[in-house]
């Protein structure tokens, strides 16, 4: 069995579909996506239809990114961030593929599969000898010490630290790279999809790595 991480989709379903169709999937593989599957491209809706699809044919993971944090708050109304956050952040552009510009904080009427899915979103997954996560964690402490802002948005001081965690590689996104991050403790694979890059994932335990333009 192989492990198939998908870093940041970002709303691009045409990468998506194209690097679900390089990947060398057998049956009994699992895909595990890192987060960041809406805003910013024009398809977050239909990713979404695309990731719920996939999930029946193989085991899937699906990490909590900082972009789907910012969405759940929006559509429980109890905001962690000044909404415009998200909004300056690509939310709009999600609203727009659901239809729903100008729907307020508290009522986001997405399709009930489609919250089941943002809403069950976790913060990490482990595998061993690998922890998958979005943006990172903090050094030295064990996985579930870590808190949500410390699984989404940590950027330099984890992109530069040498800690080896002792449950092994951290394979992450959130930070975009012009090609994989490769390190002893850590793999990024957010080569920035939305931002004209390419879509990457890595096959594990083989460290082989894919991509779609």
């Amino acid at each position: 069995m192989s492990i198939f991480a998908v870093g940041d989709i970002h709303g691009h379903l045409d990468k998506l579909k194209s690097l679900i169709g390089k990947l060398p999937l057998a049956s009994d593989d699992k895909l595990v996506f890192l987060g960041d599957y809406i805003d910013r491209g024009p398809d977050s809706k239909r990713v979404i239809s695309f990731l719920l699809k996939l999930k029946e044919q193989y085991d899937c993971v699906f990490i909590c990114g900082n972009h789907e944090h910012m969405m759940r708050d929006y559509a429980k109304g109890c905001l962690t961030y000044d909404s415009n956050l998200w909004f300056v952040n690509g939310g709009v552009a999600t609203l727009r593929s659901y239809d729903l510009i100008g729907a307020e904080s508290g009522n986001l009427n997405l399709p009930d599969d489609h919250w089941d899915l943002i809403s069950s979103l976790r913060y990490y997954h482990r595998e061993p000898g690998f922890v998958f996560v979005h943006g990172g964690l903090s050094s030295e402490k064990p996985v579930e010490k870590n808190v949500w802002r410390d699984f989404l948005w940590p950027r330099t001081a984890f992109t530069l630290s040498r800690y080896k965690h002792p449950e092994g590689v951290v394979i992450f996104g959130h930070t975009p790279f012009d090609e994989p991050l490769v390190e002893d403790n850590k793999i990024g694979i957010d080569t920035g999809c939305c931002d004209g890059g390419p879509l990457t994932a890595v096959r594990l335990p083989e460290f082989e790595f894919y991509s779609a333009l």
